[in-house]
């Protein structure tokens, strides 16, 4: 097992690596901004090293000064949670190149699977359902027009390089696709450093499911499971839960088969998932994307498989066998996971502030993972994620009935919150059905 890990990031994500590390004895370093200073995870971490300035671009993205805490620090490896440089492959291969183990896939796997346009070609080939789109990136305005005539409106303009529901737009008709290809295209150029667009089928009523797969140390590459994130905004995850109510047997053995030859078309290692749309009506479903990091989400598939996948992924970076039986996987229960955010619960607009008070949940099938406690500030610098509530139970009411209690014992007073939003989500009859769609959230609103 690795004997020392510098965790490349902040918040609830970096706690929720320092615990498990801490489990197995791996000795942990944390890095942090100075607007974070005085976050749990810097206390929690057996070292801490300051890397810059609040901007995120001079700390958690600042390479070069990652790189120097682990060499004087002595960490064998870097696990950089998601966001900031969890999916930079040049960072990655920079780490590899300094000695270093990379807790993640390889640099190659995340180059092929960060462009969307390569992804859906490679998916393609490798047998992966794929939404009707572009092959190659739309060159001008025309292009995009001449790609949406053949693949029938309304469509999706998305920048070919981004993730996380940012650089996306519904286009109806021709006028719409005009102005929206524009403005994709320069959010792209600003955002990612490229403006490259593809135009793909946009469907109406959409679920959006993922796959849980990790690649292990000796080749394989197995799936934990399917986990159900169609409750967005802006196109932008608020709840996920696992299994997914609109995935029968029949249709998760055939989710689970096409994430695994998603993951073997590219050699994968470590932990990834699969992103697909489901059209509820059809059956159908399609490849979105593949985001080669832990997920946000991942508590609900620890909970519902028993796997503590943070321990995998540093398993599969020691190049040590799984702690699970690989050929037994399967779901027990259902978990749900509610992202709390310091946003307004209506508009979802973000209202950072002082932690006044901070009073966790607990009980039987109650886990909150926080990044914040009572005297820390949410500052505008960073996501709007505080924590996340997640919980479990013996079948999908159980778990929201249990999700309704946690939500009314979770008090968080400065920062504006959305678990007011959780409380209507969890009484909404839509919702409690198992029958929804990512349009619930602006049906409620």
């Amino acid at each position: 097992m690795i004997e020392s890990l510098l965790v490349a990031n902040r918040g609830e994500i970096a706690r929720r690596i320092i615990r498990t590390a801490r489990r197995l004895g791996v000795r942990t370093v944390a890095v942090y901004s100075e607007a974070d200073a005085d976050l749990p995870f810097v206390k929690e971490a057996d070292e801490a090293i300051c890397v810059g300035p609040a901007n995120p671009a001079q700390s958690y993205r600042n390479a070069e000064a990652i790189l120097a805490a682990a060499k004087s620090t002595g960490a064998v490896a870097i696990h950089p949670g998601y966001g900031f440089l969890s999916e930079n492959a040049d960072f990655a291969r920079t780490v590899e190149a300094n000695g270093l183990i990379w807790v993640g896939p390889s640099p190659d796997a995340i180059t092929a699977m960060g462009d969307k346009i390569n992804a859906r070609n490679l998916m393609a080939a490798a047998g992966v359902p794929v939404a009707p789109g572009t092959t190659d990136p739309a060159a001008d305005v025309d292009a995009a027009l001449a790609a949406a005539e053949s693949i029938g409106f309304p469509v999706m303009v998305k920048a070919a390089a981004g993730g996380g529901g940012m650089g996306m737009a519904v286009a109806a008709d021709a006028d719409a696709l005009r102005t929206e290809y524009d403005k994709v295209r320069a959010f792209a150029e600003r955002m990612f450093g490229d403006g490259s667009v593809l135009i793909e089928r946009y469907f109406p009523r959409v679920r959006h499911v993922e796959v849980q797969i990790l690649g292990l140390a000796d080749g394989r590459v197995v799936a934990l499971g399917e986990r159900e994130c169609s409750v967005q905004r802006r196109n932008q995850k608020l709840v996920e839960e696992s299994p997914s109510p609109a995935v029968s047997a029949e249709l998760r053995e055939r989710f689970l088969a096409a994430a695994v030859r998603a993951g073997e078309a590219v050699g994968y290692r470590n932990a990834g998932t699969v992103e697909c749309l489901l059209d509820p009506t059809t059956g159908e479903f399609f490849f979105l994307e593949m985001n080669t990091r832990l997920q946000v989400e991942h508590p609900v598939t620890e909970l519902v498989y028993g796997v503590d996948l943070v321990e995998e992924q540093l398993r599969v970076a020691s190049g040590l066998a799984p702690n699970f039986d690989p050929d037994a996987l399967a779901p027990r229960g259902h978990a749900i996971e509610l992202r709390i955010n310091a946003e307004d619960p209506k508009r979802f607009l973000p209202g950072p502030g002082a932690v006044k008070t901070w009073v966790e949940p607990s009980g039987e099938g109650v886990r909150v993972d926080s990044g914040y406690a009572a005297g820390t500030t949410v500052t505008p610098f960073y996501d709007s994620l505080m924590a996340k509530l997640v919980v479990y139970g013996a079948d999908r009411a159980e778990a929201i009935s249990r999700a309704r209690s946690a939500v009314a014992g979770f008090e968080i007073v400065g920062p504006k919150c959305n678990l007011p939003f959780f409380a209507e989500l969890m009484e909404n009859a839509e919702f409690i059905s198992g029958d929804y769609d990512t349009g619930i959230v602006s049906r409620m609103r």
